[in-house]
């Protein structure tokens, strides 16, 4: 039940046909794990916290340096060399004490992967490179969790909905994430964060479209983005929307799949 002070203030969800009491419960019982507290995972954690998800996880291993500070919102000065699970974890709770955070200071790897995933409704990925991305869509396939993940260049940024454990009303599987990209980037071939520079509120704007992404499959509101990526250009403020479907080609489709194990270590 929502306590008096919840209705208050979540009134503006509640007020809202396609929310409601209903979907504000739902949001007050879901757990979702989110795959990094930087510059996607900052405005994640911050409007998801502000919704009133019971619970959130929080993985990353890397602690608070000046130069996330230009993107990565949810953490200050204040916080500089802290762990960033747990600078976000004390941002939550200023923001919305009704929130369980789980700290996980830990980098997600091939031998925790399916744990971590395991222990959620949903997951969030808010990473900056494809072994991760690889990795957490893997784990989330075998897992059978639905998976909101994005991307961010210097003005353009990515958001898709990955769900290829059910299938669409025609009764067809719905895609992986190794449908949408079957090979994996050759290292060196396209340049970090660090070297080739972001928009700091393009990352806002990209991770409040996850958070928003996550809302709605959580409450079971609008159209989702399964087979659909939003790709955003910043420079011309353009959307554009590619459709993608199941791939035969794809090592997860087959009748014989690799193990699970076997995939995650080669992402």
């Amino acid at each position: 039940m929502l306590s008096p002070a919840e209705l208050e203030r979540y009134a503006r969800h509640i007020v809202m046909q396609e929310i409601g009491g209903a979907g504000q419960q739902k949001l007050k019982k879901a757990r979702v794990l989110v795959i990094g507290a930087g510059g996607l995972g900052a405005p994640v954690l911050q409007y998801l916290a502000a919704a009133g998800i019971g619970t959130l996880g929080i993985v990353d291993d890397d602690v608070v340096s000046l130069s996330n500070l230009q993107r990565q919102v949810i953490h200050d000065t204040d916080q500089l060399g802290e762990p960033k699970v747990a600078s976000a974890a004390e941002a939550i709770a200023r923001l919305n004490p009704n929130v369980v955070v789980e700290p996980r200071p830990t980098r997600i790897a091939g031998h925790n992967a399916m744990a971590l995933v395991s222990d959620y409704d949903l997951v969030v990925d808010g990473s900056d490179n494809f072994d991760t991305r690889y990795l957490v869509s893997d784990a989330c396939f075998f897992a059978k969790k639905p998976l909101v993940t994005a991307a961010v260049g210097q003005f353009d940024g990515s958001i898709t909905t990955l769900k290829p454990f059910e299938t669409d009303a025609e009764g067809a599987k719905n895609p992986t994430y190794r449908c949408l990209f079957p090979q994996k980037p050759r290292d060196g071939l396209l340049p970090t964060c660090e070297q080739a520079g972001v928009l700091g509120a393009l990352t806002g704007i990209v991770g409040a479209m996850q958070a928003m992404e996550v809302i709605k499959e959580l409450t079971g509101t609008g159209d989702g983005l399964v087979g659909r990526m939003i790709l955003f250009d910043a420079r011309t403020f353009r959307m554009e929307t590619i459709r993608y479907k199941r791939s035969p080609k794809n090592p997860l489709n087959g009748d014989d799949p690799k193990s699970w194990a076997e995939l995650l270590e080669e992402a």
